[in-house]
């Protein structure tokens, strides 16, 4: 008998045709498997028991990074050949799976160190199990020939390799040698392959700084145990205190340095290999400027051959055996991909820049996660994980393509179409042109990759925003979604949640329907729209954009009492003719708007505890305020403060002025600092609770959804999450989207769907 069989999901780019081929030979079949783009097809002839087996095989024993989603299946007329074979690829119509990058597996590190391999130290070793996909694809289906390696034609050996089906190498796309593939290289000189490797090891062992191109664009690094190496890096990147990524050798290292959860040795060692966010170990050799007055370190392993050889290469030179490895790129750019990026922009700031010929056709920064509950919660969702797409069966009516432009900071876009959501890697900030045209052209490519025609564009309901411009360049129809509705329904679309919640969106700055800075709200949400049960009290935001960089100017305003100017002056928020100054903007509302941003409450309370005045990086006063938290021994106490007040549109306060003159008048009675960040975090997720019931009371909805960038905070979390599951509520928060505004897009686009599906 024939069958024929469909499969959907990530089937591209992970070995899966090889898999079929052996497989069927395996059963005894005879037939052919086919990559259509948007689905593998499998026509398979045998008896009736070898057919039952060869389908439970294909998902019980698919490729590790393969992902099944959905298997069609179907009575086909006879075949009637001799063999099992695979045919020439073929586009159809459809949802597309676009496999992300996989680090260098176990098999190809071996070969790599293997003297007698003829891959022998070669930097672009990969097999079917491991290599670039994204980052080299050109268009669907994933063949060489549609990709960057369509350049590097096969030697005799790698074709052969390429069609033997007992070969790990077997169908293996990028699969090259060191006689047919790229090539390393220093930019602008005259060093290639060996001696170019040797002369970056030699160079970051003398404390200088290199620029290194890797998968999915440039990282800039040097020496991570040297001082005075990172000071120098910082220094010409102009970062003065944002931590920097540190790729370490093995897991060895990662466990001298830093605390690991069980739970996150396989993701960090996986095929992914995100950075992770760890708690520093006493005694460790990475250098303090790394990671200034910061107990946490963000470490990532090397996940490319040519990472392996700058640790180990048999030149005779002692490598440190941890790297800074932060993005080379411009502050708020997207990461440089070509060598004309690096010469302009990276050149200033490496002494030598080691780049190849293998053209990053997608950039793709590396991802970052942070450890909550001992698993992943993601703070930067990129390499390794995007596209791979969400999957919302109640929106699959919806056949016209979707593409949301996310936010101004931390970007990505996310391309929607039948219930299929696909959330870009990160961009970058939105204030740089460079990233508007990276913008520009990645949607483009990624909407052509995936075969998806946006018929609708999505963008935040800010009119200023670069996004928002964007958006309306393209010549489609839009929608304006509001920022922090956004916000809840990416957390609703990831846990596939599709009922009313109560959205509580904490985070720095989002456009409010009525005008005013929103950022620490109570909504009653679901895909459609939203309504504004609560916030956080409002304040006077003056400053214009200097506010949001520094936290003293929040926190003056936000002091009460008879002598707010001396308050000020006692707590070291600044001189007192910056103080009055201050004080005058707020009380003529001069360059002011009102706020109900937690952003800058927590900004606010970092810089009146004399943490953080003003940051240098966005997040860096929560960050100070956090780990101030967590030096305390216990959870905090939680203040006695008044209850719930009322807006004059009806919405629920919570009473943080309140909160923050407490703790400002225990602050000049010389409470400690770390017991009063505690009592903050404590309180605050108190006032939360009480919120989340007195919606609940009006609304009936006890499900909650915790988003926005305030979530990035882990203890917050914790104590919010813990406060409300005592009260009967069910949690929905994120795992693997960004809280931050990296997860805008996927739910600008879902509500973009919602509101097309309404409309059929």
């Amino acid at each position: 008998m024939t069958r024929e069989y469909r499969v959907y999901g990530v089937v591209q780019g992970v070995g899966f045709r090889p898999f079929v081929h052996r497989l069927a030979e395996t059963h005894g079949l005879t037939g052919y498997v086919s990559n259509k783009g948007s689905y593998v097809e499998i026509v398979a002839e045998g008896t009736k028991e070898h057919l039952a087996a060869f389908r439970r095989d294909l998902v019980g024993k698919a490729p590790e990074r393969a992902s099944l989603l959905h298997v069609e299946e179907r009575e086909r007329e006879p075949f009637l050949g001799d063999s099992f074979f695979i045919a020439e690829s073929e586009a159809a119509r459809g949802s597309r799976f676009v496999s992300p990058d996989i680090a260098i597996c176990p098999a190809c590190r071996t070969e790599l160190f293997d003297e007698n391999d003829r891959r022998y130290l070669h930097p672009f070793i990969n097999c079917t199990d491991c290599g670039p996909r994204l980052t080299i694809l050109d268009e669907m289906p994933y063949d060489r020939e549609r990709t960057s390696m369509k350049s590097f034609p096969m030697c005799t050996a790698c074709a052969a390799e390429y069609h033997d089906r007992a070969s790990r190498r077997y169908d293996a796309q990028p699969i090259a040698c060191h006689d047919c593939g790229p090539q390393v290289y220093l930019l602008d000189g005259t060093l290639r392959g060996a001696d170019a490797i040797r002369a970056v090891r030699r160079a970051l062992c003398d404390g200088k700084i290199a620029a290194v191109k890797g998968i999915g664009g440039f990282h800039l690094c040097c020496d991570a145990t040297n001082e005075t190496a990172v000071r120098l890096l910082r220094e010409r990147k102009r970062r003065p205190t944002k931590p920097f990524a540190v790729m370490v050798r093995d897991m060895a290292a990662v466990e001298r340095e830093a605390m690991i959860p069980d739970a996150l040795r396989a993701i960090m060692d996986g095929p992914e290999k995100p950075i992770v966010i760890l708690r520093r170990k006493e005694g460790g050799k990475i250098a303090p400027a790394a990671a200034p007055g910061s107990r946490r370190v963000g470490l990532m392993l090397p996940y490319t051959p040519l990472h392996l050889l700058l640790f180990d290469y048999p030149d005779g030179i002692v490598m440190p055996d941890a790297l800074i490895m932060t993005s080379g790129n411009p502050p708020g750019a997207p990461i440089c991909r070509t060598d004309g990026e690096a010469r302009e922009t990276l050149a200033p700031l490496a002494d030598v820049i080691l780049s190849h010929d293998r053209r990053i056709r997608v950039r793709a920064d590396d991802s970052v996660m942070e450890v909550y509950d001992g698993t992943p919660y993601m703070i930067r969702r990129s390499r390794g994980y995007a596209p791979l797409p969400l999957f919302l069966p109640p929106l699959e009516k919806v056949r016209d393509g979707v593409l949301a432009v996310g936010g101004e900071l931390k970007n990505t876009f996310c391309l929607g179409q039948g219930g299929v959501f696909y959330p870009s890697a990160h961009i970058g900030d939105m204030g740089d042109l460079r990233s508007v045209e990276c913008l520009r052209e990645t949607t483009a490519r990624m909407a052509s990759l995936l075969s998806i025609e946006p018929r609708i564009v999505a963008h935040d309901f800010h009119p200023a925003y670069r996004t928002t411009n964007f958006a309306k360049t393209l010549g489609l129809p839009t929608i304006d979604v509001q920022h922090h509705h956004a916000h809840i329904v990416s957390c609703m679309a990831e846990n596939n949640w599709t009922e009313p919640v109560i959205g509580v969106a904490f985070d720095g700055t989002g456009y409010g329907p009525d005008g005013s800075v929103w950022g620490g709200e109570l909504l009653l949400a679901d895909y459609k729209g939203f309504t504004r049960l609560g916030s956080i009290d409002p304040f006077i935001q003056a400053g214009g954009e200097r506010a949001a960089r520094e936290g003293w100017r929040i926190a003056t305003g936000l002091l009460q009492g008879e002598d707010v100017a001396g308050s000020a002056f006692r707590l070291g928020l600044g001189s007192e003719e910056e103080i009055g100054a201050q004080l005058l903007l707020v009380k003529n509302k001069i360059n002011a708007v009102v706020s109900t941003s937690a952003g800058r409450l927590f900004d606010a309370v970092s810089a009146a505890l004399g943490l953080c005045r003003e940051s240098t990086f966005e997040g860096e006063a929560a960050m100070a305020l956090q780990f101030a938290a967590e030096e305390w021994d216990s959870e905090g106490e939680v203040f006695t403060l008044p209850p719930l007040g009322r807006a004059q549109d009806g919405r629920l306060l919570l009473p943080t002025v309140a909160l923050f003159s407490e703790l400002m008048n225990r602050r000049l009675a010389g409470e400690k600092v770390s017991a009063l960040a505690a009592a903050f975090h404590a309180s605050l997720a108190a006032l939360i609770g009480t919120g989340c019931r007195a919606a609940r009371e009006k609304t009936g909805v006890s499900t909650v959804a915790l988003s926005g960038g305030v979530f990035q905070n882990t203890l917050l979390l914790r104590l919010v999450e813990d406060n409300l599951r005592r009260e009967g509520f069910d949690v929905l928060r994120h795992r693997l989207i960004p809280s931050n505004d990296g997860g805008l897009s996927l739910g600008q686009a879902v509500c973009a769907a919602a509101r097309m599906m309404e409309k059929e």
